[in-house]
């Protein structure tokens, strides 16, 4: 800013006032954006700075815009990483996806440790229940039969995020009666 003659003067010409409407719209545009995304559904509050300063980029829009607006909703009850969280973890469960699928996504999207391990540790799931649902969807209700199936099914459950263990736990019927 330049001060000239008792008002300031930007670099482009407009006055101190000027600056000041023109941030105020900005605000009011990123505001408008931010619920527009948020009635479609709930975002983390790092996924929805993401998308805000990418959506408005070219609109001059800086991230301390972005970041006020988003503070705001979060004190308006309208952008909540708990809820989202909670949304989250039930669709991808419903979608038979695991624990640590569900963790990692999470973390991308910029959410504590501390909730993913609330709500993926709160809930009553039953991982492995959920593996073997999965599994029975995808692959049917006979176990494997030799080491090249249940290595294939293994994959299956590794990509949807079930851990070693809970797969293990799967298919240990399959292994004894592949051993005899």
């Amino acid at each position: 800013m330049i001060q000239v003659t008792g008002h300031t003067e930007g670099h482009d010409g407009t006055t101190g006032q000027d600056e000041a409407t023109v941030e105020a719209k900005r605000a009011k545009n990123t505001y408008r954006t931010a619920v527009g995304l948020l009635s479609r559904r709930e975002h983390s509050y790092h996924e929805l700075q993401h998308k805000l300063e990418r959506k408005l980029k070219g609109e001059g829009c800086v991230s301390e815009i972005v970041t006020a607006v988003l503070d705001k909703l979060a004190n308006e009850g309208l952008q909540s990483d708990e809820r989202f969280t909670e949304s989250y973890v039930r669709s991808r469960t419903m979608k038979g996806r695991g624990q640590m699928l569900i963790r990692n996504e999470l973390q991308q999207r910029g959410v504590s440790d501390h909730l993913i391990a609330r709500y993926l540790g709160s809930q009553d799931f039953d991982w492995v229940q959920m593996a073997a649902e999965a599994r029975r969807k995808r692959f049917g209700d006979l176990l494997p039969e030799d080491i090249t199936e249940k290595s294939r099914q293994t994959r299956f459950l590794q990509q949807r995020g079930f851990t070693h263990e809970q797969i293990r736990a799967v298919l240990v019927e399959s292994s004894s009666s592949i051993n005899n």
